[in-house]
């Protein structure tokens, strides 16, 4: 048996002005052949697991392409031809089964469906290799996707700490089919009108909570996979928005699956949508806790969904209040940490900090902070993953380094974009963020796999950004209309005709 694994992984966020081309891939993580197998083998990602299921198989195993990149604006052409390329070469040269990890939310220049174009691209090249997939809890799940693949799943964990799970279970279901031991299994996909904001797609949480629940329900009375996917409101493409997707040992045990947990996520409709607050009357709440550390949610600019990391208004509001032992993880502003590392650690420096990009889908200019402190730190920005979400994984923050400012804050200024869900980010620059009496992170949800376990409180504090809540703000053109909450729905059904 021969099997071609491969990931190709990115969010794409339409709104956001940064160019994903080829070298944004190689910063965060490109790797191929045996480079591949080294880097994700010992790790919880699912190309690990599949790495161990081919091996449990006898497999001879071809990595061609294992690549991601930091959530961004569009993928280049260029860099989806060469990151493709390889992948389709490699079934070109002949295999039995392919198994690959993909994201579902990544927008091409030209091509609003990537991943439903590759497996399409795979399916042209040989038309009845079985093929599994594993995709991101904000997949944007197209027809394409499933007409195009044997089986596939999505995480039920945000933040993602089942990567693995659910690799082994989708691998398992499409294995024995690869080795002609089980029959084919049937896919039922329910696409709801349901434009779901990403801080509501918690899975600790409503609504995400009980959708999870409802496929786990479905699994434990025989189903083999369900899968609810929150999408990705910040793709302004047709199909974005919240699907089901059930994998059965027949179609009808699949569709009955599939329509009653489109049900149960479609009567909660109202709650996957965010209600916003006032910034300073939120900082105002924080600033009278005393007891640390308390959580503070800079969401609307948090490049794990294709924000800038350089927004300065939620800091800027931070400090003018007076906050006091506030780490802040992270601003992006290579040329701040270039600054500081000429100036050396413990040098009094003067910075107009972040603020370097504009937003034009938003109106938005970028704003400089003018600030001035002392370099702290200075390192090479590099880690390993300690924590549940990509544990093992090498992350390459690039040149950092810490600006400590009026001696109650200290900013971890990167040159490379990096969500903060693991303490890595604060731990390999000497702040131990257990002692801070406030971490003010650039996340939305996934900082929770780091950093809930330490937090006595959390605030969402509403800032400006390619990643925010407020939908009065966002221009759709693409979307599929009616979808709710842009348009006024009641039955799921119709208007999903």
């Amino acid at each position: 048996m021969k099997l071609v694994l491969a990931m190709v992984k990115h969010e794409t966020n339409t709104f956001s002005p940064i160019v994903t081309d080829f070298a944004r891939f190689e910063s965060w993580g490109l790797y191929t052949g045996q480079a591949a197998i080294d880097a994700y083998a010992k790790t919880n990602m699912p190309l690990g697991v599949y790495l161990t299921l081919a091996k449990e198989y006898g497999a001879e195993v071809v990595l061609p392409m294992a690549a991601e990149a930091m959530p961004g604006g569009l993928v280049t052409k260029d860099a989806w031809k060469r990151l493709t390329d390889p992948i389709l070469e490699a079934v070109k040269a002949g295999c039995d089964g392919c198994l690959l990890d993909l994201h579902g939310a990544m927008v091409v220049e030209g091509l609003e469906d990537g991943e439903g174009t590759l497996l399409e691209q795979i399916r042209q090249i040989a038309p009845d290799l079985p093929i599994a997939v594993t995709l991101d809890l904000h997949c944007n799940l197209t027809p394409k996707m499933v007409a195009n693949c044997t089986a596939l799943i999505g995480y039920k964990t945000y933040p993602h700490v089942d990567m693995d799970v659910v690799a082994g279970q989708v691998g398992r279901v499409v294995m024995p089919f690869i080795a002609g031991k089980a029959p084919k299994p049937a896919m039922a996909l329910r696409q709801l009108p349901l434009l779901s904001q990403t801080l509501c797609q918690g899975t600790d949480d409503e609504p995400m909570k009980s959708a999870i629940q409802a496929c786990k329900d479905e699994e434990a009375k025989g189903l083999p996979c369900a899968s609810v996917f929150g999408g990705f409101a910040m793709a302004d493409i047709r199909d974005a928005g919240t699907t089901v997707i059930t994998v059965g040992l027949d179609q009808a045990q699949a569709d009955a699956a599939a329509d009653r947990i489109a049900a149960q996520v479609w009567d909660k409709r109202d709650i996957h949508i965010y209600q916003h607050r006032d910034l300073a009357e939120t900082v105002a709440k924080a600033k009278k806790l005393k007891d640390g550390p308390v959580i503070l949610l800079d969401h609307a600019d948090n490049c794990g969904s294709g924000g800038t990391q350089d927004v300065m208004m939620v800091i800027a509001e931070v400090l003018r209040q007076g906050l006091e032992d506030v780490a802040v993880g992270a601003v992006w502003d290579p040329e701040a940490v270039q600054i500081m590392q000429k100036a050396g650690v413990g040098a009094t420096v003067t910075l107009a900090l972040g603020g370097k990009s504009d937003m034009p889908s938003l109106k938005l200019k970028g704003k400089p902070l003018t600030l001035t402190g002392k370099v702290r730190t200075i390192t090479d920005g590099e880690w390993i993953v300690r924590g549940p979400m990509y544990h093992g994984y090498k992350v390459m923050m690039g040149p950092t380094a810490v600006l400590e400012v009026e001696g109650r804050m200290q900013i971890v200024v990167v040159s490379r974009h990096h969500e903060p869900w693991d303490t890595g980010v604060f731990r390999s620059v000497g702040i131990e963020p257990e002692h801070k009496r406030y971490l003010l992170l650039k996340s939305r949800i996934h900082y929770r796999a780091g950093f809930a376990p330490l937090a006595k409180a959390t605030f969402t504090l509403d800032g400006e950004g390619v990643t925010t809540s407020d939908n009065s703000i966002i221009d759709y053109k693409n979307v599929r209309r009616p979808i709710y909450p842009l348009d006024k729905i009641n039955d799921w059904q119709d208007a999903a005709k």
